[in-house]
């Protein structure tokens, strides 16, 4: 328990540090609103993810996630002052701003589920009823070797449009990827951590594990 506290009093302080200092960035608003889309979809699978599977360094990523957040959604807002020369340009700008606070506050919400993990809760008992209402699950998928899904990118096998299968989380040997894009390549031996309705995980599992090809599943 005395380690445990240490870890997250350094985890604490790390944050607190990222927070101490942030720098004016050459940066569009509309490339930090969709930085900011992106990350809060992202950041609320992992979060969901860290707690059906209770797992820290999931729950580590989260908090990483929001701290840059709030650093995107500081930059809108100095650029949003600096851009309003006119009423019309604050109009415009006031709209965004209200974009931009929405995404942060589902990274918000995300960081604060994340805090069950940290609070040593046992989470058996209500798991069932987070599940149960959930029309998409989180699931785990490991990519055997021989699978059709071995060396191809994301986009090259289309795997949600095909599927409805998400990629949240790719734990690789000792490391994880997180924000999986269509440029990002499954290799054998991935454990991905994906969400999807259960038709469409049983569709892929079996490709997954070399028992099926993915010639099968997009016919």
């Amino acid at each position: 328990m005395v380690g445990d506290n240490v870890n997250r009093r350094a985890k604490k302080e790390e944050l607190d540090e990222d927070h101490s200092e942030i720098y004016y960035e050459d940066t569009s608003v509309r490339e930090l609103l969709t930085l900011m889309k992106d990350n809060s979809e992202l950041v609320a699978d992992l979060a969901y993810a860290a707690i059906v599977f209770e797992n820290e360094e999931l729950a580590e990523e989260v908090r990483h996630l929001e701290s840059e957040m709030d650093k995107m959604m500081y930059q809108i807002r100095l650029k949003s002052m600096l851009g309003a020369r006119k009423q019309k340009d604050a109009e415009q700008l006031s709209g965004l701003l209200q974009v931009a606070s929405a995404a942060e506050q589902i990274s918000d919400a995300a960081e604060d589920m994340a805090k069950i993990i940290d609070a040593d809760v046992d989470l058996t008992p209500i798991l069932p009823h987070i599940l149960s209402d959930a029309e998409e699950k989180v699931f785990t998928l490991k990519i055997e070797q021989g699978s059709d899904l071995d060396d191809k990118s994301l986009g090259e096998l289309r795997l949600e449009a095909v599927t409805g299968v998400r990629v949240i989380a790719i734990r690789r040997s000792r490391r994880w990827i997180y924000g999986a894009n269509s440029r990002t390549t499954l290799k054998a031996g991935d454990m991905l951590i994906v969400r999807a309705h259960e038709d469409g995980y049983e569709k892929l599992w079996p490709v997954a594990h070399a028992e099926k090809r993915w010639g099968e599943v997009i016919k």
